[in-house]
C-alpha cells in the first residue's frame, strides 16, 4: 500500500513537471535574474560616499528616503526595506516586458503563474529571452509590444533596489514611480492586474502631489511643473480611453468581423492612426514630453491602447471613492483596501 503511495506521489509530481515545464525554467531564470540585481545593489551610504558615482544624482537617493519615509507616515504604505540599495544599471535597462493581445478584440493576452495567478505582462531579465518570446507571441497571431521597466515590485520576496536610471528623472516623476511601486507591496490582489495596476496609478499620482507640497510648497516651480505633467497624462489618457472605446466598438460591428484579415488590418490601423493624430488638439502643459506620441510616424497597436486600460480606466471610480467615503484621507482608505481585500 505504501509503494502504491509513492507511486502515485511520483506520477503526480512528475505530471506537474510535464505541464509546468516553462513555467518552473522561468521561475528559476526570473529568481537567478533577481537574485543578481539584488546581490549586486549597494546600500545608500556606500554609493553616497563612492567617488566616482556621479554626484548630481547623489541628492536624488536622499530624496527617494523622505519620499519612503512620507509614504509610510503620511499615506499609510507598509513600511518595508525597499529602495535603501542601489543597483547601477550602467545605462541598460534591468528588465524588458512583453505584452500581447488578440488583434481583433480587446482581450490581453495572460500568462499563469500558479499561486500568483494571471498576468496580462511577462518580464525578462534576458533581453534574448524577452525576444524570443515577443517571435513566439507573433507567430501566433497576436498583437505584441516588447518594452522595457523602469521600476516593479516584487512583493515582499525581495529587497527592492533603486534602480539608477530613475534618478535621471524630475522628483515628482520619481515620487509617482516609487509610491507606485510601494503601493504593490502594500496591496497586491491575485488575479486582479487592472485592479492593482490603477491603484497604484491613482496612489502614486496623488501621492506624489502631496509630497512635492510637502517638500517643496504649493508655489514652488517643482510644484507647477509636476501639475502640469500629470495634467497632461491625465488628458492624454483621456484621449486614448476614448479611443479604446472606439475600437471595441469597430471590432464589435457585423460587417467589420466579416472582412478578411489584410481588410481589417487597413480600417484597424487606419482608426488608431486617426486617434492618435487627434491628440494633437489636446491642449497640454508641456508639449514637447509627448513628442513621440504626437509623432505621424508613431505606430501602435491594440497592447499600447491597453496598456492604458491596465493602468488608467479605473482612475475616476478610485478618486470618487477616495473623495467621497475617506474625505481624501490616505490612510483610511489603504487601510479599508487592506482590510477588504486579501494581498499576496
Amino acid at each position: 500500500m505504501f509503494k502504491k503511495i509513492i507511486i502515485i506521489v511520483l506520477v503526480v509530481i512528475s505530471s506537474f513537471c510535464v505541464w509546468n515545464c516553462s513555467v518552473i525554467v522561468y521561475g528559476i531564470r526570473q529568481g537567478v535574474g533577481q537574485l543578481h540585481i539584488v546581490n549586486n545593489a549597494r546600500p545608500i551610504s556606500e554609493v553616497l560616499a563612492d567617488s566616482t558615482f556621479p554626484d548630481s544624482l547623489k541628492p536624488k537617493l536622499l530624496l527617494i528616503q523622505e519620499i519612503r519615509k512620507f509614504a509610510v507616515d503620511s499615506l499609510g504604505i507598509n513600511e518595508s526595506d525597499n529602495y535603501t540599495e542601489v543597483y547601477d544599471q550602467k545605462g541598460e535597462p534591468a528588465m524588458y516586458v512583453v505584452t500581447a493581445c488578440n488583434p481583433y478584440e480587446m482581450k490581453p493576452y495572460e500568462w499563469h503563474f500558479s499561486f500568483l495567478g494571471k498576468f496580462t505582462y511577462k518580464g525578462f531579465f534576458s533581453k534574448e529571452k524577452a525576444k524570443q518570446e515577443y517571435a513566439s507571441l507573433k507567430e501566433k497571431g497576436l498583437d505584441v509590444e516588447l518594452g522595457t521597466a523602469k521600476a516593479w515590485s516584487t512583493l515582499g520576496w525581495f529587497k527592492d533596489p533603486i534602480l539608477s536610471e530613475i534618478l535621471k528623472d524630475e522628483p515628482g516623476k520619481i515620487a509617482r514611480l516609487i509610491i507606485h511601486e510601494l503601493t504593490h507591496g502594500t496591496l497586491y490582489i491575485k488575479d486582479s492586474v487592472e485592479y492593482n495596476e490603477n491603484l497604484a496609478t491613482f496612489v502614486g499620482d496623488q501621492g506624489s502631489v502631496l509630497f512635492l507640497k510637502y517638500k517643496y510648497g504649493v508655489e514652488s516651480k517643482e510644484m507647477r511643473d509636476y501639475i502640469g505633467h500629470i495634467s497632461d497624462v491625465h488628458k492624454y489618457s483621456d484621449h486614448i480611453l476614448k479611443g479604446l472605446d472606439s475600437l471595441k466598438a469597430l471590432y464589435a460591428n457585423a460587417s467589420f468581423q466579416q472582412l478578411d484579415t489584410a481588410a481589417k488590418n487597413i480600417k484597424k490601423n487606419q482608426l488608431m492612426h486617426d486617434i492618435l493624430q487627434r491628440a494633437d488638439t489636446i491642449s497640454f502643459y508641456d508639449k514637447s514630453k509627448f513628442k513621440k506620441l504626437l509623432s505621424p510616424d508613431f505606430k501602435v497597436n491594440n497592447t499600447f491602447f491597453l496598456t492604458y486600460m491596465t493602468y488608467h480606466q479605473e482612475q475616476n471610480i478610485f478618486e470618487e471613492e477616495f473623495k467621497t467615503k475617506f474625505n481624501s484621507d490616505f490612510k483610511k482608505y489603504l487601510a479599508y483596501l487592506k482590510g477588504r481585500y486579501s494581498s499576496l
